[in-house]
């Protein structure tokens, strides 16, 4: 008779989901379930949920050290990638480059829920800790910009101008 191993732990002492953290910010939530610690750098991972009409606090951005892989799962997110706006429903993958200006909206009423992917783990949870930090502070309003910005810096990503006010 096999020994039965539990569905969290592996027989090589590998174990599914090792960082086990969610994260909320404001209506958002990140949940990691891989990061730089449990790939020797090279994959980080989080599932996101974004609740109907939400849209990303913090500013646009881009990343110059990591590529960032969203597949989407339930609801559709609509990403804003260098200007072009490119729904991800279920089943559907979305690379983004390094150096593209991008950020998210959840223009639907339905929550949208996507795994993130990160190669390499340059990001992880302190970044996302830090912006609940911020994003919490501010109640329900928008974050302080200039934290966030100092935030996202400090992380590796770069903030986007501000959008022209029309």
């Amino acid at each position: 008779m096999e020994k039965e191993i539990p569905v969290t732990q592996h027989a090589v002492g590998l174990c599914v989901n090792p960082s086990g953290e969610t994260i909320r910010l404001g209506p958002l939530a990140v949940r990691f379930l891989l990061t730089g610690a449990n790939s020797n750098g090279s994959i980080a991972a989080f599932e996101l949920v974004v609740p109907g009409a939400q849209r990303l606090a913090a500013p646009a951005h881009s990343h110059d050290q990591y590529e960032e892989t969203i597949y989407g799962i339930d609801g559709v997110l609509t990403w804003t990638v260098d200007g072009k706006h490119i729904d991800v429903g279920p089943g559907q993958a979305l690379c983004i480059p390094r150096g593209a200006i991008h950020r998210f909206d959840n223009n639907g009423s339905e929550d949208v829920k996507a795994l993130c992917v990160i190669t390499p783990a340059v990001l992880g949870p302190q970044y996302f800790r830090e912006s609940a930090e911020a994003i919490n502070a501010a109640a329900g309003g928008p974050p302080d910009r200039a934290r966030m910005v100092e935030i996202m810096r400090r992380h590796g990503l770069t903030p986007a101008p501000p959008a022209p006010q029309v």
